[in-house]
């Protein structure tokens, strides 16, 4: 795996746990330089899902060590889009802002982890595909 991958599935990952960041440009980058589409989006994926599942396990874990509820605003959605949607929730586990806690709210409600993996697998898939296809020549 070339040195432009590593850093998309490193920056992937990172992007989708609670510290701040962004892969987009990342791929975005290395697909005009070349790089197979094919590629990009499965290393961008799964950087992104292992991401988004580190996000699912310390809500899990926050939750069996009777931590309290979260208060925070978004969090207290995340909750709601949950309690509502369950797994299904979590195709939006992409969106800025709400997509992290999203993933830590959906380990907290102790949402299956293979449902929970299908689901940010999906979502996460699905918009790393949509910018590929958006980028010309695709």
């Amino acid at each position: 795996m070339s040195g432009g991958l590593w850093s998309l599935f490193f920056g992937s990952f990172l992007a989708a746990t609670l510290l701040p960041g962004g892969s987009e440009l990342l791929l975005i980058t290395l697909a005009l330089r070349g790089e197979t589409p094919l590629a990009l989006l499965g290393v961008a994926t799964l950087g992104n899902t292992l991401g988004g599942m580190s996000s699912w396990l310390i809500g899990y874990l926050l939750a069996r060590r009777a931590a309290p509820m979260p208060t925070h605003p978004q969090h207290a959605r995340a909750l709601g889009y949950l309690r509502r949607w369950g797994a299904l929730a979590l195709l939006g586990s992409w969106i800025p802002l709400i997509g992290d806690p999203l993933c830590v709210a959906a380990g907290w409600l102790g949402i299956g982890p293979w449902r929970s993996l299908l689901a940010i697998a999906s979502g996460k898939a699905a918009r790393y595909a949509a910018l590929l296809a958006a980028l010309p020549g695709s």
